[in-house]
């Protein structure tokens, strides 16, 4: 018999100007001590500033294609089998695929020191989706690790 809770999806919101839930789920990655306001000045300068470069109409587009290139597909989870600790290689789920990518996205424009965060997030996303950068780089890394661990894809269950 299982241990853990039930758990109930939440009803995905919604942000204000787009009307996207990707852009309110950057948002919420994005925000810090619950200061939503400046998270959403951030998330949609940047919105607007990875926009700048290209010729897209939809402002969101280049957003989605962001995440969509750095969703992982598969992942490696610790199993205890035995004593012994094996890198399982699993499938990632859509929402968990979703939410790696916008975290992984965050973190590394918060991770380029000296410069303002919606310029750090706004090229960022301009890189992820263009199929480079460090969120692109922790993916690959990512599928790789599972790629390796292959062998202990039978302790999958």
């Amino acid at each position: 018999m299982s241990r853990r809770k039930r758990v109930y999806k939440k009803v995905q919101r919604v942000d204000s100007r787009y009307g996207s839930p990707a852009v309110a789920r950057l948002i919420t990655t994005v925000m810090k001590r619950g200061k939503k306001s400046l998270a959403e000045r951030i998330v949609y300068t940047a919105i607007d500033k990875s926009r700048a470069g290209s010729d897209s109409v939809d402002p969101l587009e280049i957003v989605n294609k962001a995440v969509e290139n750095v969703r992982p597909r598969l992942e490696v989870r610790s199993r205890r089998v035995g004593g012994a600790t094996y890198q399982v290689p699993m499938e990632v789920g859509p929402a968990r695929q979703i939410s790696l990518a916008t975290r992984w996205i965050v973190r590394f424009a918060d991770a380029r020191k000296g410069v303002p965060t919606a310029d750090a997030l706004a090229q960022e996303i301009k890189d992820a989706a263009a199929g480079q950068g460090n969120a692109i780089k922790k993916r690959d890394d990512t599928h790789k690790m599972a790629q390796a661990n292959r062998a202990f894809a039978h302790f999958r269950w």
